[in-house]
């Protein structure tokens, strides 16, 4: 299908992402390129040849059996990957002796390049009757929309901690279902109030950003063998100053502090709550 893709222009998506579309016997078929995983790739292909090449060399510097030198071979390109192809070895005959002259390597430099060019892109196919009309920006979204559910079911797992579910009766379950839900609701009104401000930055990632931002009570003995509580939120610092600015969010001020008699209740598990200062 390359020269039927060739024929056809790109769509923008969006910065960085363009797509093109074909149909062929009731598919189509969507050709994503993204420059940003175009790099990604081409920076660990790079690093990999780079490794490859380096063991290569190394082999000839040492002298060893053509047994070892076979096996050592394996190894290298076994962690090559598909960059093995674009080496080419030359390895000793039976009985020959290991040396430059009967050990050699190429490289294909025309194949490396043509291969780099198509880093970065990503075919979709699917099927589409032909009455119904669509383009490469619509299908491509619509498959992101399936990544979209996937990642829910993950969140439902892994930061919600929907299972195991434990309760015994159905209205405990129901009640379980209902505060995990709600949770997501809220990644997900949080993952539409980035979208706009800050594209790149996920729900997760700004949970986890913010998350040292703690209500604390700071409790100092007065003479009178009181104690004056002083509840305090940790001051943000300035990575953290950005993403509430991105989300148009205000920290409310420092509440007054309290006074309070007896001994501070310090909590079993958290030292948030101090009487020696």
């Amino acid at each position: 299908m390359e020269q039927a893709l060739l024929d056809q222009s790109w769509s923008q998506v969006h910065e960085g992402l363009q797509v093109k579309l074909i149909r062929q016997g009731g598919e189509v078929y969507v050709l994503a390129r993204s420059e940003d995983r175009r790099g990604k790739e081409q920076a660990i292909h790079r690093r990999k040849l780079q490794r490859f090449v380096k063991g290569l060399n190394a082999l000839k510097r040492r002298p060893v059996s053509r047994d070892v030198l076979l096996q050592k071979i394996g190894a290298l390109r076994g962690k090559a990957g598909q960059i093995k192809r674009f080496v080419k070895i030359r390895l000793p005959k039976e009985g020959e002796p290991v040396t430059r002259a009967t050990f050699r390597c190429s490289f294909d430099g025309a194949g490396w390049q043509a291969w780099r060019q198509r880093q970065g892109a990503y075919p979709l196919r699917g099927f589409l009757p032909a009455t119904v009309a669509a383009d490469g920006v619509s299908l491509w979204r619509m498959y992101m929309q399936w990544v979209q559910v996937e990642q829910a079911f993950q969140h439902f797992k892994t930061d919600l901690a929907i299972r195991p579910i434990e309760h015994q009766t159905q209205v405990r379950v129901e009640a379980h279902i209902l505060v995990a839900f709600l949770g997501y609701a809220l990644l997900a009104s949080l993952r539409m109030k980035l979208r706009p401000a800050a594209a790149g930055l996920t729900a997760r990632a700004v949970l986890e950003k913010l998350a040292s931002i703690r209500m604390v009570d700071v409790c100092i003995p007065t003479t009178d063998g009181r104690l004056l509580v002083m509840p305090r939120y940790i001051e943000p610092e300035a990575d953290q100053e950005l993403v509430l600015d991105k989300l148009h969010l205000r920290l409310p001020t420092q509440p007054p502090p309290r006074i309070r008699g007896g001994e501070a209740i310090l909590p079993a598990t958290s030292p948030s709550c101090s009487a020696d200062l």
